[in-house]
């Protein structure tokens, strides 16, 4: 009877801090799961999406694209033993006098190094164009055969309007229609060029017509 009277005081005293140390360690584990369950539910979570994530690319086979071979290098040209030369062979002496001359193209046609003048007014003759037609002698020769035609002169008119060259640029030879055409632009007088205020010579192209009266 006095030992469970012993018992029952003692475990009345020991009561209290069983409770205590009790839910303590209720407490702790509380704790812990809540620091330790949302992380292992995060690392999951994570695991979960990096699978999703990472897949697997099908890469494909690269094709092999077949070069063409090198071309063959250039043969190295070798003496031919097949042909003997004869080393007795002397080239004839050849004379140029005998060499009958190939057509060659005709030389430029002669003429003056005509140097362009600029100017503002060009040369005018006095009297107007038809005073060079007044001027003109039809050759006789070309009266008979009755030869027409209209030969173009390129003729240089200087400062004080007289023309001082002639040179035929478009004719009809051996008539004399030439030799009239140039005759009958010398003969007249020319306003001379103007470079703004200033008189130039200049070098111009005349056409001179030749037609015979029916």
């Amino acid at each position: 009877m006095i030992l469970r009277d012993e018992n029952s005081a003692s475990l009345k005293y020991r009561y209290p801090i069983i409770i205590r140390v009790t839910t303590l360690a209720g407490v702790l584990v509380i704790t812990l799961g809540f620091l330790v369950f949302p992380r292992l539910i995060h690392e999951q979570v994570l695991k979960q999406d990096i699978a999703r994530e990472v897949e697997i690319e099908q890469i494909e086979q690269t094709q092999q694209i077949d070069r063409p071979p090198p071309p063959a290098r250039p043969s190295v040209p070798v003496a031919s033993e097949s042909e003997d030369i004869a080393e007795d062979v002397v080239m004839e002496d050849f004379e140029f006098d005998d060499f009958e001359a190939w057509d060659a193209p005709p030389p430029p046609p002669d003429g003056p190094q005509v140097k362009f003048i600029p100017y503002d007014d060009p040369p005018v003759p006095i009297g107007g164009y038809s005073a060079i037609q007044r001027n003109v002698e039809y050759p006789p020769i070309a009266q008979e055969a009755g030869i027409e035609g209209t030969v173009i002169v390129q003729a240089f008119i200087d400062k004080a309007g007289r023309v001082t060259q002639t040179v035929i640029l478009k004719g009809i030879p051996n008539t004399g229609l030439d030799e009239a055409a140039m005759d009958a632009i010398r003969k007249t007088r020319f306003k001379p060029a103007k470079q703004r205020d200033r008189a130039v010579g200049v070098w111009i192209s005349i056409p001179v017509n030749f037609k015979l009266r029916n």
